[in-house]
This record gives C-alpha cells, sequence and structure tokens, in this order.
C-alpha cells in the first residue's frame, strides 16, 4: 500500500522547509571532523526522539539508525545521509558560517543529514498511507578511511531484510530543483598513495657528495604518470595524480628525504591490483636509477560505485513523476569516490545528485572550497526526493 501522493510529499516538504532549514544551519555553524561527530549525532537524535520516531544503538561510534514504520509489511529499504565535515577554514560571510575555526561542511554533509532528517520527518508523518519500513542511516566519517560505510555495515547496522539503499550528495554544477542519475558505473576507487624517498643530503653546492631525493622524486613523479598513460587499457578510465611534496631543504640544502602522497582511481579491481604493483616497481626502480631507496605505502582505499540498474531506473522514473522530465538530468561518469559504494557491495544502490545552485548563477563554488555553499530552495527538493523515492523507488 502506497497512497502517498507526489502533491501531497511536496506539499509536506515545503512545509517542513524552515524545519529542515534551521537543522542544515546548526549543522553548518557546529562542523565536526570524520568521527568526531558527537554534538552532531547528539543534535540529530534529539530532533528524531522529539517527533517520536525509534533510533538504534550507536553504530561506528558516532552512527546510528532511524526507523520509520508504515504499515506492516515486510517491505524495507534504506536511505543514508552522512555527518562529517573537512578540515577548511569557511570565507563565507553568512550568519551560519562554521564556528569551529578551521573545520567547515565543503561537501554539503549538512545538507544530506538535514534532508534525511526531513524524509524521516515525513515518512513519519504519513505513515498510516503507506506499507513497510524505511530505515534511515546517519553515518560518520564518510571523508576518512576506511569509512563509516564499511564500519557500519561491520558491526551490523543494515536489516537484513533490506531491498536496496539509496543516497543522495550535493551537486553545485546543476541547479536547485533539478537532481541528476546515473545507471550502472557512476564513481571511482579511491586509493591513497604514500612515498617516502630516502637520499643522502647535504650542500646544494656539492650534489657530487650527496644522493639527491629532490631530484630523484622529480623523476619519479614524471615516471608515474607513465603507469596511466602507457600501461592502463585505453577504454578504463583511471586517474594517478600527485597532491603533495614534502622536502624540507633550502636553496642551498639537498634533504636526506622528500615525502610524497598522492591518489589512484580507477573502475576495474584487476587493473587496480596490477596498476599497484606497477606503481610500486615504478618507483623502486626510478630511485635506485638515482642511487636513493624509497618507501611506498597504497592504502586501499573505497571501491568503486556501482549503481544498480533497476533500482536507478525506478527511482529515475519516480523522479521524473516527482519532479517533471525537464528536472531529471543523466550524469557522466565521475573520478571521485564515495564510501557509499561499501553498501551497493551488500545490496542494489542508486547514489544521484542534487542541484543546489541558484539560477543567477550563485552558489557555484565547487565542493571541498572555503566558498562552497547552497541555495538552501534545494532543501525541498531533497527532503521530497529521498522520501518519495523511499516509497516508490523500491517497489
Amino acid at each position: 500500500m502506497n497512497v502517498v501522493s507526489k502533491a501531497r510529499i511536496l506539499e509536506s516538504a515545503s512545509r517542513h522547509f524552515e524545519k529542515v532549514q534551521s537543522v542544515r544551519r546548526h549543522l553548518h555553524m557546529h562542523p565536526e571532523l570524520s568521527f568526531s561527530e558527537k554534538e552532531t549525532s547528539k543534535y540529530l537524535r534529539e530532533q528524531l526522539h522529539a517527533a517520536g520516531i525509534e533510533v538504534s544503538k550507536p553504530y561506528a561510534g558516532t552512527g546510528f539508525v532511524a526507523h520509520i514504520y508504515g504499515q506492516p509489511s515486510d517491505r524495507r529499504i534504506a536511505l543514508r545521509g552522512d555527518m562529517d565535515a573537512l578540515p577548511i577554514l569557511e570565507q563565507n560571510k553568512v550568519d551560519y558560517a562554521s564556528r569551529n575555526n578551521g573545520v567547515m561542511h565543503a561537501c554539503g554533509h549538512d545538507v544530506h543529514s538535514a534532508c534525511a532528517l526531513g524524509a524521516a520527518l515525513l515518512l513519519h508523518e504519513t505513515r498510516e498511507s503507506w506499507s513497510g519500513t524505511v530505515d534511515v542511516i546517519f553515518q560518520p566519517g564518510e571523508e576518512k578511511l576506511p569509512g563509516g560505510a564499511s564500519m557500519m555495515i561491520a558491526e551490523g547496522a543494515l536489516h537484513p531484510g533490506l531491498s536496496g539503499i539509496i543516497g543522495q550528495h550535493v551537486f553545485p554544477e546543476l541547479e536547485a530543483g533539478k537532481v541528476g542519475f546515473r545507471s550502472g558505473r557512476y564513481m571511482a576507487s579511491a586509493d591513497e598513495l604514500y612515498f617516502t624517498v630516502k637520499g643522502k643530503g647535504g650542500h646544494a653546492a656539492l650534489p657530487h657528495k650527496n644522493s639527491d631525493a629532490v631530484a630523484a622524486t622529480a623523476q619519479m613523479v614524471t615516471a608515474l604518470q607513465q603507469v596511466v598513460s602507457r600501461f592502463l587499457p585505453p577504454d578504463l578510465p583511471s586517474v594517478l595524480s600527485i597532491g603533495r611534496i614534502i622536502a624540507d631543504g633550502a636553496t642551498n640544502v639537498i634533504p636526506n628525504t622528500v615525502e610524497v602522497a598522492g591518489t589512484f582511481r580507477t573502475f576495474d579491481e584487476e587493473w587496480r591490483a596490477k596498476a599497484h604493483a606497477r606503481i610500486e616497481q615504478t618507483a623502486k626502480e626510478t630511485c635506485r636509477a638515482f642511487g636513493v631507496d624509497v618507501e611506498v605505502d597504497i592504502q586501499k582505499g573505497y571501491p568503486f560505485l556501482v549503481n544498480d540498474p533497476v533500482l536507478t531506473a525506478k527511482a529515475v522514473d519516480a523522479a521524473r513523476e516527482l519532479l517533471g522530465d525537464d528536472k531529471v538530468i543523466d550524469l557522466d561518469l565521475r573520478l571521485t569516490a564515495e564510501d557509499f559504494a561499501y553498501y551497493t557491495q551488500h545490496m542494489p544502490g542508486c547514489f544521484y545528485r542534487l542541484g543546489t545552485a541558484s539560477p543567477d548563477g550563485r552558489f557555484t563554488s565547487s565542493v571541498h572550497t572555503p566558498t562552497f555553499d547552497i541555495d538552501e530552495s534545494a532543501l525541498v527538493t531533497g527532503t521530497a526526493m529521498m522520501a518519495h523515492l523511499a516509497l516508490e523507488a523500491a517497489r
């Protein structure tokens, strides 16, 4: 049974806007880093308790699951909202700017949690009109390995009767009021690369008496690009990027060691394993040619994310029904990563994008930047979408 009309969903989401907005702004003002979301978790629990919604025990430290019960049925689906922020100093001049200097909701997890809570409120107040159970997962630590999703799964947060899971993510490249979907492979696996190049430092004017870790590092970084450009199958998207190099010398000092860090991302597990071996081999052989040593540490991160074709097709149809055909777009493949991928290894999943830009061109700063913010009208769309998909996409 599901007789919750799209008109009622949209009306309820609009009616809850001020509440969801206040939750989002509170979370934005009080961001907490990955696996430290104690006050965030407490605040969200209090909001759910006040509405009479059942909340589970903690998982992964600060995570929990809210259970919304409709009329008796075996039908069960999950929604997911992540809670953690990033170590970024906010530059926005707004009343709700971060009060925790150096920490900011620059990836929209305040939006995700607020919309998940709004959907929970909407589903709870319409529970006489639909059947089954909706589990709303409030998850910590999406931004940091090993990922809160993997920990919640390991600790038993997923009910065995779940038929699928749905998550949404802010998208500043898309106008508020619109959403985007992609079936099949969508987001990449993400591995962290760490190299410690060890040479023999000394006076920069006497390089023949040293083993130059800096020169070796420069060549190593260049050589590592060949892993993708010359060994990668041409039909498989991958990227290897170096984002951090620390050579703590001076104009006249060659340091003993150089620290290097980067990322490797792809969409195929067999190639991923081969690339790891090739990365280590390339780094070691290049450094050996320069007479220096290198320690290679490859930390395997999130798997690549695959949106279930059947669940995604249902979600697209439901989104078009709710918002209109012109408000639903197709998404391109992304080499960004998400620990939501862990859920999709256990059940069908659909991870979609929520437009957050204003029609006038405001709020287009990318995620993970100090000026990221949203057109808050997106909160109505986000709340309505999560509730509607929970009722329609899992049929």
